[in-house]
């Protein structure tokens, strides 16, 4: 069966990104895409905006869950929450990439997500979703060594470090038995502390995005690199886990679901 998707953020590069992919995808269909309601790509065709043939859709203000599947949302922390509240009200389940969230707000999206299935990924890259594992093996055996995550991305990111960098980071202190707010260091005004795990970034130009996790011991270094060079890694990585999603029973699923990495 076709899968009918719902795409989000028409104005943003990952907005389009999920929606090119799901047009060149043969088993899926694009029957609704939105922007926010003040932006000028509201009214404009689908097919204006995409530089691609495709049956008169627009851009519409407000997200249209008629006739939909699944929902692919990569927006801010405020939209991506009303969104999920639609969803959650509608029984649509929701693929989501936005990050940033607060504590609150995270809270918030695991109340009203309870009744539908949901994919919450910081990144839907296979390649990434991979070293997560990587780094898990590598603290297990390097646990003790000096570890630092940098990460780069274009000038307009706003969140910082990126949420997959925090999901590195996260892992590796799962693995180590630490609590992540607890050894994350952001600012190297001081000296390093044993057991803590550093974060430096880089906002600039039109990097897609770049992350390198280092395990540093005495007399070696290992380490693990993913480079994006495309957003449709992540788009398509998206799209996967919504063709997951789409007719599993309510619950919270994760890429290591969608990749039978579980």
């Amino acid at each position: 069966m076709t899968l009918r998707v719902a795409v989000t953020g028409a104005g943003g590069r990952m907005g389009r990104a999920v929606a090119q992919a799901v047009l060149s995808d043969v088993n899926a269909t694009l029957v609704s895409v939105c922007a926010r309601q003040s932006s000028d790509l509201v009214g404009q065709s689908v097919a204006s905006v995409l530089g691609t043939d495709i049956a008169d859709l627009r851009i519409g203000g407000t997200l249209d869950l008629n006739n939909v599947d699944v929902v692919i949302d990569f927006t801010l922390p405020e939209s991506s929450l009303a969104y999920a509240q639609q969803c959650a009200v509608a029984g649509v389940p929701i693929v989501m990439g936005t990050t940033g969230f607060t504590d609150e707000q995270r809270a918030t999206l695991d109340e009203c997500l309870g009744s539908v299935a949901s994919c919450r990924a910081a990144n839907f890259s296979t390649g990434v979703n991979l070293a997560y594992r990587l780094l898990e093996l590598s603290a297990k055996v390097l646990g003790d060594a000096d570890i630092e995550i940098h990460e780069a991305h274009h000038k307009h990111k706003i969140d910082a470090p990126s949420g997959t960098a925090l999901a590195m980071g996260d892992a590796i202190a799962q693995t180590m038995g630490a609590d992540l707010s607890q050894v994350a260091r952001y600012d190297r005004a001081s000296s390093r502390e044993p057991g803590t795990i550093g974060f430096s970034v880089t906002r600039a130009g039109d990097i897609v995005g770049e992350h390198t996790v280092l395990f540093a011991s005495e007399g070696e270094r290992l380490e693990v690199t993913h480079k994006a060079s495309s957003r449709s890694a992540f788009a398509t990585g998206a799209l996967r886990a919504a063709h997951f999603i789409a007719d599993k029973p309510a619950n919270s699923y994760t890429m290591a679901d969608v990749l039978g990495l579980s």
